[in-house]
């Protein structure tokens, strides 16, 4: 009986390990969900009345099953879906979350947000993960199914299966940067929302015209409670702002001395008046004054001489992003008005690597990146901390700290000055250093893995990934194609140039680094982009028999970086370019009489 119950506890022990790396190697978007190290809900005694309207509709499960809050930029919604979020996790309620931003090429995938929450719902319920995984194991390609496909066999299948009683998080749904709109998820959602009765679905997004659409659909717009964020009333919304300023001084001022009485009631009248109803204003005059290095009267005085709008803005009325704007404004003259400064180019391409990356850059990646001495990275981003997330650490990620900044500095209406405006050139300039970075620097096993084995044999590949594979370059193996845009001031003869160097010279290499990192189907979302973006006969040959080659060994490639040389270059057709360039790869005395068609 003994032996019995040993065999029966190894056996479950088994069947948990199993499950755990089923959903460990699922695809998804690693922190996407709520938990993510830097995410703050709201101040507390703020936001009173939009909470508790969310909390009492998120308790009540005969209410509609859909809340959608809608606002504009820098009203507070994410902060909001942040302390939802966290309330109903306590409360036992919160299924799965997902934060969608631009700034992650993954939280930015519509395509990942179903399998996403997927994962997160099995992690968080014992029933639904059984029912999940024996899907996974009959339908492996589940993850990469149409929209449709996946709310249905990935969510609705399992749901309804186990009766659930759960809340699902979506916020800023309007991040998303994907070939379909963003309103397809509302499509998808509307075919399945009545079907699962006991799930609630908390959406948050801007109310761009799509979006809008989306929540017009018939089987929709009965199911959705809408609260307008930007319509709460003045008064309501001006003093949560005030609140959160005079918190945020009263811990200024502790830190400083002879603070007493500081700020005076007309500055923090005029800050909140200046903020417009806008939280994201207040977030970032407080990050403003608080600079290291400068006093915070100072800093408060400053602030409050700079103008609400200029002239040449062409604004003939205050409105709030009138407000940012100028604030955005006035931080980058500011940081920037030293001698020098003005005409560093090093500036406006750090600015450039910060706000158009795929994925968020740390200073020492964009370093090696743009060639530039790491000396000269830091300094810059520290001038403008106040619109940023830093780390002391060179080598942790640097973020735009709200979405709002990009809009600003990207659209040539708005950023009115030259010296700070990031046009889509920079695009191409983060292109070519992506492009230069990999033909320089890629070689055959850069990890050193032994001979012939699968990647999943390889205990310490993370580690190996990380030692001998720069931030720099796997990013430039990830995303360089992101940065291909058609641009008419491009340079298309060096940007063709360089991209036959690569595919001639670097491609399976490439390709071993993006097997190692798990990302082998950029290598077909990048080689699409330059099938679509070339007119040159060459580049498209080579760009054409590339795609064949990872599409034909596309398994091989993904289950086994050395497989790329001991069987998908060996049983290629001996007429494929690929082959030609890379042939004398495989053991010479190898002959393949035929290949694959």
């Amino acid at each position: 009986m003994v032996q019995q119950m040993a065999i029966y506890d190894q056996g479950c022990k088994l069947i948990v390990a199993a499950e755990k790396a089923i959903l460990n190697n699922f695809h998804r978007a690693p922190g996407a969900g709520y938990r993510r190290e830097g995410r703050k809900g709201c101040l507390k005694g703020t936001r009173r009345a939009v909470l508790d309207e969310i909390e009492l509709w998120s308790r009540d499960f005969t209410k509609l099953p859909v809340y959608w809050l809608n606002g504009l930029a820098g009203t507070g919604k994410s902060t909001i879906a942040q302390t939802i979020a966290e309330r109903t996790f306590a409360e036992g309620q919160l299924g799965a979350s997902f934060f969608c931003s631009r700034d992650f090429e993954d939280r930015s995938n519509l395509h990942l947000i179903f399998p996403t929450i997927a994962v997160q719902l099995a992690r968080r319920y014992t029933k639904f993960r059984s029912v999940f995984v024996s899907l996974v194991e009959s339908d492996p390609d589940v993850a990469h199914d149409s929209l449709y496909n996946q709310m249905d066999k990935l969510i609705v299948q399992p749901l309804k299966e186990t009766s659930i009683s759960t809340i699902i998080v979506i916020d800023a749904l309007d991040e998303c940067k994907d070939e379909e709109p963003s309103s397809t998820i509302l499509s998808v959602l509307a075919c399945f929302v009545t079907q699962v009765p006991k799930v609630k679905f908390f959406l948050t997004g801007r109310p761009e015209p799509r979006i809008r659409e989306g929540f017009r659909l018939p089987l929709l717009v009965d199911a959705t409670n809408t609260f307008v964020l930007h319509e709460v009333q003045t008064n309501e919304i001006n003093s949560d702002i005030q609140q959160f300023f005079e918190g945020s001084f009263l811990e200024l001022a502790f830190r400083h001395t002879g603070m007493d009485n500081w700020p005076t009631k007309e500055q923090l009248d005029l800050l909140c008046k200046k903020a417009a109803g806008l939280f994201v204003y207040a977030v970032a005059t407080v990050k403003f004054i608080n600079t290291r290095n400068y006093h915070p009267r100072e800093r408060l005085d400053l602030l409050l001489q700079l103008p609400d709008s200029t002239v040449h803005e062409g604004k003939t009325k205050f409105n709030p992003s009138t407000s940012l704007d100028s604030l955005y404004r006035s931080i980058l003259q500011e940081a920037f008005s030293h001698d020098g400064a003005e005409d560093d180019p090093r500036i406006h391409s750090i600015l450039g690597a910060v706000i158009l990356a795929a994925n968020p850059l740390s200073p020492s990646a964009i370093s090696t990146l743009l060639g530039i001495n790491p000396d000269y990275v830091t300094p810059p981003l520290l001038s403008i901390h106040s619109l940023l997330i830093l780390h002391e650490d060179i080598n942790k990620p640097v973020q735009s700290f709200h979405k709002s900044f990009p809009d600003f500095i990207t659209d040539p209406t708005r950023c009115t000055n030259q010296r700070f405006y990031i046009s889509p050139s920079h695009h191409l300039e983060l292109l070519v250093c992506c492009l230069n970075l990999m033909n320089n620097t890629l070689e055959k096993n850069m990890c050193q893995l032994p001979e012939a084995v699968n990647n999943s044999e390889v205990h310490d590949l993370q580690e190996r990934a990380d030692k001998y594979i720069s931030q720099a370059l796997q990013y430039a193996c990830r995303s360089w194609h992101k940065h291909l845009v058609n641009e008419p001031t491009a340079n298309k003869n060096e940007i063709t140039s360089a991209l036959c160097c690569f595919l001639e010279k670097k491609f399976v290499f490439w390709l071993e680094v993006l097997s190692v990192l798990g990302a082998v189907r950029n290598a077909v979302d990048a080689l699409k982009v330059v099938a679509e973006w070339s007119e040159e006969a060459s580049l498209l040959g080579l760009t054409n028999d590339s795609f064949r080659f990872v599409m034909g060994f596309f398994d091989i490639i993904s289950t086994s970086a050395p497989h790329i040389y001991h069987s998908a270059l060996l049983l290629s057709p001996k007429e494929s370019i690929v082959k030609k360039h890379y042939g004398p790869q495989v053991y010479p005395l190898v002959k393949v009489i035929c290949g694959v068609p």
